[in-house]
């Protein structure tokens, strides 16, 4: 059995552990909560079917193999010093944005194994896209494990620590591109004469279907563009449109800029 700690619970918090929950079954898993906010826990405890008791974040600590530590980047450090005085060695996930490794080990007494994490929201309805690095102690399993955790709300890829920076300018940042691609695009529709719910509706679901053409056939995004456009058809017609307005490089510059916002606010 799985014995699953969440320190901080909330939204991503518990997406987390419900799909853990969704992906083990309620009978392979025990989770301890812990938060601030009482309402939170007893909110959260109430949405799981698995055994799930409360406490300190020190007891979660200790009745936990591996422990979520999911609340805010601010909060960080006096939690995992608290947390350091705990005997024994676990594994802890950190999804905090900005915190190092190297804190993060350092403050919870430098023999504690830590993963590094950076989920996205889409993991509110099991679709995230998360990527993680490996602290100095962490092993393979460790990797596994986190893998189990973060890919049962989507997909989860290992990364060094210093790609992590990229990965929230691409996907930790990329909803927010997406959702404006969707508005964008059922702003066109009702310029056409298309009404605004159906026009966002046949946006949403294009975007959604495009996505998962992409992951299930494994073509290459390309290709798949050109199984659609016919010479001298109407979608050529559009991305001639894309290409003089810049979509590609607008987006690129998205990525871009986020990664190294997100480098800065690392650094202070």
């Amino acid at each position: 059995m799985l014995k699953l700690g969440l320190i901080g619970c909330g939204k991503m918090g518990g997406a987390l552990l419900r799909g853990v929950e969704k992906a083990l079954g309620q009978a392979e898993l025990s989770v301890a909560l812990s938060d601030v906010v009482p309402a939170a826990v007893d909110a959260l405890r109430q949405s799981l079917a698995c055994t799930a008791t409360t406490g300190t974040p020190a007891e979660v600590a200790a009745a936990s193999d591996i422990i979520l530590l999911a609340v805010k980047p601010g909060d960080m450090k006096t939690l995992c010093e608290s947390l350091a005085t705990v005997s024994g060695s676990r594994l802890y996930i950190s999804i905090a944005a900005g915190i190092s490794l190297a804190n993060l080990e350092a403050w919870l007494g430098g023999t504690q194994r830590v993963i590094r994490c950076m989920p996205n929201t889409p993991a509110l309805v099991a679709t995230g896209a998360a990527a993680f690095a490996r602290g100095a102690l962490a092993t393979p399993a460790d990797a596994e494990q986190a893998v189990k955790i973060l890919g049962s709300v989507g997909t989860a890829d290992e990364v060094s620590e210093k790609l992590l920076d990229a990965v929230t300018g691409l996907s930790g940042s990329g909803p927010a591109y997406v959702y404006t691609v969707i508005e964008a695009l059922a702003d066109g529709g009702v310029l056409m004469g298309l009404p605004r719910a159906a026009a966002l509706r046949l946006a949403a679901q294009t975007v959604a279907g495009a996505a998962q053409m992409v992951m299930e056939t494994g073509k290459h995004p390309g290709v798949l563009r050109d199984e659609v456009t016919s010479p001298g058809g109407t979608t050529i017609a559009g991305l001639e449109q894309l290409e003089a307005h810049g979509l590609r490089h607008a987006l690129m510059q998205a990525v871009r800029k986020a990664t190294e916002r997100s480098k800065e606010l690392g650094a202070n």
